[in-house]
């Protein structure tokens, strides 16, 4: 990937600071909000029921509604608030490797490396304890382990029992995730090769931006609708920093730009 890790770790930094920013505004205006309520209420003497028919009704109908609106608002204030933290921990605590990681084929590939070597270990344990009923001496596996192993096994369904300690669905598991890991890298590698490029077309062009790992759409004027329904239904979302419609940059979506543009290769 072109984009540096400098680059891809303050966006991460800048978008993390932004749902903070948003959670603490909230919160900020939930307490608001809390307080224009007891405001209200402190001008109301404890357990002082509404006087039917008394010229101090209405204002007091009226007070009831505000500070019940005011604490709704509060209530609502403090759910988004907890909505975007939490977004801020998912976005800091997120381990997922991401196409616009300057590293990313490091990763992937080291990924596939430990699934593998753990498909093998795996495999191995389950044809030793096929041979030898029991998990003592299997190289790899510590004694306390083999002790542990071979007293789960006791109770064990029989078929687990026959097989190895690791069941069938987490030997297909593990093989499906370094298949779909492989996909990735295999698809990240073809991106690698996709030339940054401005594509021109009447009204406006596409940019095929490495920097930014993203395929952008710019018109020179307002788009109409059946265009922005083709750029939306595309998977092509508004950019009001960057001015433009953009998605992440593949060979797919560079395809669709050139359909909806009208531009043919």
């Amino acid at each position: 990937m072109a984009i540096g890790r400098e680059d891809y770790e303050d966006r991460k930094a800048a978008h993390i600071d932004k749902l903070n920013d948003a959670a603490y505004k909230a919160s900020e205006e939930a307490q608001a909000q809390c307080d224009r309520a007891h405001r209200i209420a402190e001008h109301i003497p404890f357990g002082q029921p509404i006087l039917v028919g008394h010229h101090s009704e209405k204002h007091a109908r009226r007070d009831a509604e505000k500070i019940d609106r005011a604490m709704q608002n509060s209530v609502k204030m403090t759910e988004k608030a907890d909505y975007y933290t939490s977004l801020a921990e998912s976005a800091a605590n997120n381990t997922a490797i991401s196409s616009d990681d300057p590293n990313a084929l490091e990763k992937l590939a080291e990924k596939i490396e430990v699934l593998q070597e753990k498909q093998t270990q795996m495999k191995a344990v389950n044809a030793y304890w096929r041979k030898h009923k029991t998990m003592k001496g299997c190289p790899g596996v510590s004694d306390d382990g083999a002790a542990k192993i071979d007293e789960q096994m006791k109770t064990a369904y029989s078929w687990v029992q026959e097989n190895g300690p690791f069941e069938r669905w987490k030997l297909s598991n593990n093989n499906a995730n370094i298949k779909r890991l492989k996909d990735r890298l295999a698809q990240l590698q073809r991106l690698d090769e996709m030339p940054a490029e401005i594509i021109r077309f009447d009204g406006g062009e596409i940019d095929v931006d490495i920097a930014d790992n993203r395929v952008k759409v710019r018109f020179d004027k307002r788009q109409d609708e059946e265009t922005t329904t083709k750029l939306k239904s595309s998977g092509f979302k508004w950019s009001r920093s960057n001015q433009c419609w953009q998605r992440l940059r593949t060979k797919n979506a560079l395809y669709a730009a050139r359909r909806i543009c009208g531009v043919g290769r």
